[in-house]
């Protein structure tokens, strides 16, 4: 009597397993076995080439979790991922979207380990689940019975991870083979490396290397964008150019790693103290602009009044020394009826500056010029 052993896969459980077929009554279902593998592997086929060409996070992480869902009839599908990684500060701004507040999850590092170990393998679960709630989207705890977790990683570091789950214990077994759930790890792992690179590129077309900020070039365009939306909703646009007094004193005094310091921590707290509709960039040197949409005259003086108020009350303390800080600003606004394009706006906001810088130097009384 003819014996063969097949291998048959799971859709479910990304496992193969055995089938064995005895003599010819067992043809039929040997060949319906085969053609099942054929789908299978067709459809691994498909989701590693649909996101082999995406070079964007957004872009990447939808095709990703949909094509898994939508092809092996996976309820839940998400990515996992670890604070402070490679990864974490390109996908911040993802969970601020619709799309990915139940697809996206950042999580601590030592909660990660304490979770998954520090080896890069799969992991099935389907008993004491609790702990790994902290794995899923905060606003989304999923009521699961089984979970699969799939360790990522770039240039060897494990940044998060692709969890799958189901409702059933039996979908995601610990006895289960992960073979190819973990090769479906490494490919993502892979086409993650060429998105990182990509983004990385991309950031530095649009933002400042040293501070984070934007740079020239995109405050240009925002400006003329916002400067038509005023216009247009006859609602008042003003705009800041600052800069850092004596940075120049402090390069040569304690070093330009000092100097970059204090360029770095004025953009990190302007940024902080500015609402999320505000526009800040470094457009060169020790330069400074911030674009206020929605904003009078008044209303940007009394915000530079703070920020120089938190400025005076917290030096930077970096390497064991103590810097104090201190900034000039000018302000113009499209309330100035005289402003009537955007460039305008630059260039009477430059003009405030080089007035406030002149009476700083006269007097020490007087921080800004006030038109």
């Amino acid at each position: 009597m003819l014996t063969l052993q097949f291998v048959n896969y799971d859709s479910q459980t990304f496992r193969y397993h055995s089938v064995a077929g005895s003599g010819m009554n067992n043809i039929k279902k040997i060949f319906e076995t085969l053609r099942t593998n054929e789908d299978i592997a067709q459809n691994f086929f498909e989701v590693e080439t649909s996101i082999l060409s995406i070079l964007n996070f957004k872009d990447f992480f939808e095709k990703l979790l949909t094509e898994i869902k939508e092809k092996f009839e996976i309820p839940y599908v998400w990515i996992s991922i670890i604070d402070n990684s490679e990864v974490y500060n390109l996908t911040e701004a993802l969970i601020s979207s619709e799309t990915f507040k139940e697809r996206l999850n950042f999580i601590d590092q030592k909660t990660f380990a304490s979770l998954t170990g520090s080896k890069a393998k799969p992991i099935l679960i389907n008993n004491s689940l609790k702990a790994f709630y902290k794995l899923m989207p905060q606003k989304h705890k999923y009521l699961i019975g089984s979970l699969a977790i799939a360790p990522l990683t770039v240039d060897g570091k494990i940044i998060g991870s692709l969890n799958q789950a189901d409702h059933s214990e039996e979908h995601f077994k610990p006895n289960m083979d992960t073979g190819l759930l973990e090769q479906l790890a490494i490919k993502i792992s892979i086409c993650l490396s060429n998105v990182i690179a990509y983004e990385k590129l991309k950031s530095l077309a649009f933002r400042d290397p040293l501070t984070g900020l934007l740079n020239r070039r995109v405050m240009d365009d925002t400006l003329k964008k916002e400067f038509r939306q005023a216009k247009r909703y006859i609602t008042p646009l003003s705009l800041i150019f600052l800069d850092i007094d004596d940075l120049k004193i402090v390069n040569d005094r304690y070093g330009h790693d000092i100097g970059d310091d204090l360029l770095k921590y004025v953009a990190t707290h302007l940024e902080d103290l500015s609402r999320e509709s505000d526009v800040v960039a470094r457009v060169g040197g020790d330069e400074f602009i911030i674009i206020l949409p929605n904003t009078t005259t008044e209303e940007t003086h009394n915000f530079m009044n703070r920020v120089q108020n938190f400025f005076q009350n917290n030096p930077m303390e970096t390497r064991g020394i103590s810097t104090p800080v201190s900034i000039s600003f000018g302000v113009a606004s499209t309330e100035d009826r005289s402003i009537g394009v955007a460039e305008s706006l630059l260039k009477k906001a430059d003009i405030m500056l080089y007035h406030a810088k002149k009476l700083k130097s006269e007097s020490y009384s007087t921080n800004y010029a006030i038109e």
